[in-house]
């Protein structure tokens, strides 16, 4: 599978803003991809002021993803602010390129931004079927929670999309390798770089980890678009030769 990463700055709470940044920065992607991945909240920022900004799912931004996943043929996927039944989430939008959606909603919420104050919680994970491909979407702060993420579902890649500051981007690189290794998974972490109107500083390090923790793509903290290349049958090939999974710990989330 090809994958684009977007690393960025993001415009502050302007979803039209980034529209228009973002896809000037697919159109102008000349390869063949299969999947572009955007950062968390990728349309706004990571706001705290969900009513300023929040869409539906029959937004501006939601037929954005769609018009292009289908002109480029490709899937995309991010982050954004959503509105739904009076409540606010934090959504992770998976636009397959026909249109269709599923979506991931943030499980576990910043509490020390107190986006537990202003978002709703999901309490589901998503295993996504693509192209052959098992795919996982988590959020930024679900990182932290290696019991969610564990790979009990076989899945193929990890994905995580990210507002993952500055001063505890150790945390993030080593994180990111840790679920990479004890899940036998490619990983790929997308995060934003730039100052948000909060004035935090974020350094990106979006990066791409195979299934023994060894790098694809090394952190940087540059403003571009990264293609890589992923190969299934290659991990599933080092994962069934190690047999690693078949040792793991059963449980149950409650």
């Amino acid at each position: 599978m090809k994958i684009a990463l977007i690393q960025s700055s993001l415009f502050w709470e302007n979803p039209k803003a980034n529209r228009n940044y973002f896809e000037e920065k697919i159109n102008a992607i000349t390869k063949k991809i299969d999947l572009v991945i955007l950062p968390e909240m990728f349309s706004t920022g990571f706001t705290m002021n969900p009513g300023a900004v929040a869409e539906t799912m029959q937004g501006e931004t939601v037929l954005w993803m769609q018009s292009l996943a289908k002109a480029q043929k490709t899937a995309i996927t991010g982050s954004v602010v959503i509105e739904e039944s009076g409540n606010f989430y934090n959504r992770m939008l998976f636009v397959f390129p026909s249109g269709e959606i599923q979506f991931y909603d943030k499980k576990h919420l910043f509490t020390m931004a107190g986006e537990d104050k202003v978002y709703t919680a999901g309490n589901k994970k998503l295993i996504i079927d693509y192209l052959g491909w098992k795919i996982c979407p988590m959020v930024c702060y679900d990182l932290r929670f290696p019991v969610f993420s564990r790979n009990t579902e076989n899945y193929d890649l990890l994905l995580y999309v990210a507002s993952w500051p500055e001063k505890r981007i150790n945390a993030w690189d080593a994180l990111l390798k840790a679920r990479a290794i004890e899940n036998m998974s490619y990983v790929v972490g997308v995060n934003r770089i730039g100052v948000d109107g909060n004035e935090h500083q974020y350094s990106g390090h979006s990066q791409v980890i195979d299934c023994l923790g060894d790098y694809i793509l090394v952190p940087n903290e540059s403003e571009d678009v990264f293609l890589i290349d992923l190969d299934r049958e290659k991990m599933l090939d080092t994962r069934n030769k190690m047999g690693f999974l078949n040792d793991k710990d059963s449980f149950k989330l409650l």
